[in-house]
């Protein structure tokens, strides 16, 4: 058994949700091996690979990735994992009152959240640099709402 792949416990467990490689009419092609073929999508998850990317030995990588939406479409995957889950409740093992929130944070440039870069900041805030207000008529409004708010009204 190779790193990522699935152990015959694990197999044993989860076979009877694939569906029989021969096509229920007889006609067509017999799929390839389930397990293969999960083993590759598993890989592909867990390695984050392109899928081109998949090793010889789990068969053509468009095999792998037409099954893994098969699965997904046909539900496949949410049966897998809410009978999976059931087992663990029957036998206590998941604890309801128990819930993880990931609370990463991931910060942004600047100029990603619409900030613009330094020079264009303060300009903004009504500091010239270089030519940033060339042109300009009125002052910006942050700095006429600051006198409004702090000083009054000009000339008086």
């Amino acid at each position: 058994m190779r790193r990522y792949e699935l152990s015959d416990r694990q197999w044993d467990r989860i076979a009877s949700f694939f569906q029989d490689p021969t096509h229920d009419d007889g006609r067509g092609r017999p799929w390839n091996d389930h397990r293969m073929v999960l083993n590759g999508i598993l890989w592909a998850l867990h390695t984050g690979a392109p899928w081109r990317d998949l090793p010889e030995r789990y068969g053509p990588w468009e095999t792998a990735f037409k099954a893994f939406n098969r699965w997904r479409e046909d539900g496949t995957w949410v049966r897998i994992v809410t009978s999976l889950l059931d087992e663990l409740d029957d036998k206590g093992q998941i604890y309801h009152d128990l819930w993880c929130i990931d609370g990463t944070v991931v910060r942004a440039s600047r100029a990603a959240a619409g900030g613009g870069k330094k020079g264009e900041r303060l300009a903004a805030a009504g500091r010239t640099q270089g030519d940033a207000n060339a042109g300009a008529a009125r002052p910006c409004a942050r700095a006429v709402a600051g006198r409004v708010r702090d000083q009054g009204p000009p000339g008086v």
